[in-house]
């Protein structure tokens, strides 16, 4: 092996120990969906996505930054109103979807249009309700500002802001965003048990939920029909309206249960304040159609104290250390 192999032997070495340091994959998972490989994490490179998070200066009035609609202290979505909120008091045509454990998740949005984690800040920055801006000219923007060129600098070895390089910051800082330390991983770890409660809500969500809401994600990331009733003011087709495919009509991507706590409200339009509320569609209100998914179609039985048992459960995916990480809040 010649000297310049061996060099470049060590430098991939050390890019894979650095970013095998900044993003561990918990014992209990499965493999991440990601290619770190194809944007090696470093510190500067998240550093630079974290700031970007919540920089307005990516909207077109230089008032919304993604934190705007993805708080991290509500699992990195909103709770104080339905839809997603934008510039000029714009309003939205569905929920944010909470943000966490994206480096296992395959497609993006509640309607699955983005199938690339790297790409899916396109949809927010260009969206006239949202951000209302387009990314030549955020990239325009960040060029004008003085505090990024060193941060593109330490990033990339350049001064200068790409769309490419600004996606791929955003999508380093996104991968970190890992949860996996709740009551119900602890349990997992042989750390502590559930309560009699939780494990009977355990063993009910295993039994009548967890068909689509899989162990250890809480998602399958399958796209579904869950039998919601049609918007009347929205007319949200779902999927349908990425792939004019009427067997995609009402079907949204299912999203994970972790945090469930802090994420309200619930389903792609936010219709539902409560958990009770959202298990009281799935025990008597699920609207039948022909696209409505296979595991519904005869609805989910269930009583009240097994709604109980079944809310008890889902509180062990709270998982503060989260929600509450100081790393993934606005640099001081």
């Amino acid at each position: 092996m010649n000297r310049f192999a061996i060099v470049l032997l060590c430098l991939l070495l050390c890019a894979f120990v650095v970013s095998e340091s900044l993003f561990t994959v918990p014992l209990h998972f499965p493999k991440p969906v990601y290619d770190l490989s194809k944007n090696v994490l470093t510190q500067e490179k998240i550093l630079l996505g974290r700031i970007l998070f919540y920089e307005p200066a990516l909207s077109k009035s230089n008032t919304i930054s993604c934190e705007s609609c993805h708080s991290p202290f509500s699992a990195f979505t909103h709770v104080d109103h339905k839809l997603s909120h934008g510039i000029h008091d714009s309003i939205g045509s569905r929920n944010s979807p909470a943000l966490m454990n994206l480096a296992w998740q395959k497609s993006f949005m509640w309607d699955g249009a983005i199938n690339n984690l790297d790409m899916q800040a396109l949809a927010p920055i260009s969206h006239p309700a949202e951000m209302g801006s387009s990314i030549n000219a955020a990239i325009e923007r960040l060029n004008a500002m003085a505090k990024y060129r060193k941060l593109y600098y330490d990033a990339y070895g350049d001064s200068t802001a790409t769309g490419e390089r600004t996606l791929k910051a955003i999508s380093q800082f996104l991968v970190t965003l890992v949860s996996a330390n709740a009551k119900y991983d602890k349990v997992m770890r042989g750390e502590v048990v559930f309560t009699e409660k939780e494990a009977r809500g355990y063993y009910l969500f295993i039994r009548k939920c967890a068909s689509c809401h899989a162990e250890p994600l809480f998602t399958t990331g399958n796209i579904e029909n869950n039998g919601l009733r049609g918007d009347l003011e929205l007319k949200d087709i779902g999927r349908m309206k990425v792939t004019s495919n009427p067997n995609d009509s009402l079907k949204f991507k299912v999203p994970s249960l972790r945090n469930v706590e802090y994420s309200y409200p619930y389903m792609h339009d936010g219709r539902f304040e409560k958990l009770s509320e959202v298990l009281n569609h799935y025990s008597s209100g699920i609207q039948q159609s022909k696209t409505l998914a296979v595991e519904l179609q005869s609805g989910i039985e269930l009583t009240a104290n097994e709604k109980v048992d079944i809310i008890s459960f889902l509180l062990t995916l709270s998982d503060k250390e989260f929600v509450f990480n100081p790393n993934f809040r606005p640099p001081k």
